[in-house]
C-alpha cells in the first residue's frame, strides 16, 4: 500500500514538473533575443523551465518529424511551420511573431557601400546560410540573383549550416562578408566589433517569422503560456532592441 502511494506521489510530481517545462525548437537567428525573452519570462514564472534548441528551421522541422521532443517551434519564416501543419504534427494556429531583416556584416571591411562592395577585389569570400534549410540564406541568394550578382559571386560563397554559423564565419574573419540576420549583428558579441549594413528590404521577400505548437502524446500547458508571452506586448522592446518589428508595430 505504501509503495503504491509513493509511486502515485512520484508520478503526480513528475507530471507537475513536466507541466511547467517547455522544449522550444528555435531558428538560429533567435539565439540572443530569445534568451533575453526567456530570462524575462522566468522572472514572472519562477517555477517554469524553458529549454531552447537553436538550429536552421529546415533541420529543426526534420527533427520534429522524426520524433524530437519539442513542444513549440519558432521558425525563421512562415513556410516551415506550415510544412509541419500539413504533416499533422502541430495543433492550434500558426502565429507571426516578428519580421526580421537581412544585414551584411564584416570585421575587416566597411560595408556601408552595400551590395556594390561585393564586386570589389577585396572580397574573397562571402558567408551565406544554406538556402534550402535557412530562410535568411534563401533571402541572401534571392537578392544576389535579383541584382544579377549571383553568377559572378557564386565561387566566393561559403555556406553555413545555419545563420549563426554564417555569422561566425564573418565574425572570426574567415570570410570578408557575411549575410546575417540583423539580430545577430546587433548581438553583444558582434555589435561593437564589426561593420553592419542593413540590406534594402525591397530586394528580397519579407522575412515573416512564425511559430506554432507541436502535437505531443501529452499536452504541454507551459508551451501555450510561453507562446502567449512571446506574442504579447511585454516582449516588444526586446524584439525592437535586436532589429525586429512585429505585426503589431
Amino acid at each position: 500500500m505504501k509503495k503504491s502511494i509513493l509511486f502515485l506521489f512520484t508520478f503526480l510530481l513528475a507530471l507537475q514538473i513536466n507541466a511547467q517545462q517547455v522544449n522550444v525548437a528555435a531558428a538560429a537567428n533567435l539565439r540572443f533575443v530569445l534568451e533575453e525573452i526567456k530570462t524575462e519570462y522566468i522572472k514572472s514564472h519562477p517555477s517554469s523551465k524553458v529549454n531552447i534548441t537553436f538550429g536552421s528551421s529546415g533541420n529543426l522541422v526534420q527533427q520534429i518529424l522524426n520524433g524530437a521532443s519539442f513542444d513549440f517551434f519558432m521558425a525563421a519564416d512562415n513556410v516551415f511551420p506550415l510544412k509541419l501543419k500539413e504533416k499533422g504534427a502541430t495543433y492550434g494556429e500558426m502565429k507571426t511573431y516578428a519580421f526580421g531583416k537581412l544585414a551584411m556584416y564584416s570585421t575587416t571591411l566597411d560595408v556601408s557601400k552595400g551590395i556594390d562592395l561585393l564586386d570589389e577585389q577585396s572580397v574573397k569570400k562571402i558567408a551565406i546560410a544554406k538556402p534550402e534549410t535557412a530562410p535568411y540564406g534563401d533571402r541572401a541568394v534571392e537578392l544576389l540573383k535579383s541584382t544579377g550578382k549571383f553568377e559572378n559571386l557564386k565561387s566566393k560563397i561559403v555556406y553555413g549550416d545555419n545563420i549563426s554559423q554564417a555569422a561566425q564565419y564573418a565574425f572570426t574573419g574567415n570570410v570578408e562578408i557575411g549575410f546575417v540576420a540583423l539580430s545577430l549583428a546587433l548581438a553583444p558579441d558582434m555589435k561593437d566589433k564589426g561593420y553592419c549594413h542593413i540590406v534594402d528590404q525591397k530586394l528580397y521577400k519579407p522575412v515573416e517569422q512564425a511559430c506554432i505548437l507541436i502535437k505531443r502524446p501529452v499536452s504541454c500547458p507551459e508551451a501555450k503560456k510561453f507562446m502567449s508571452y512571446v506574442l504579447s506586448g511585454e516582449t516588444k522592446a526586446i524584439w525592437e532592441k535586436y532589429g525586429y518589428s512585429s505585426p503589431a508595430m
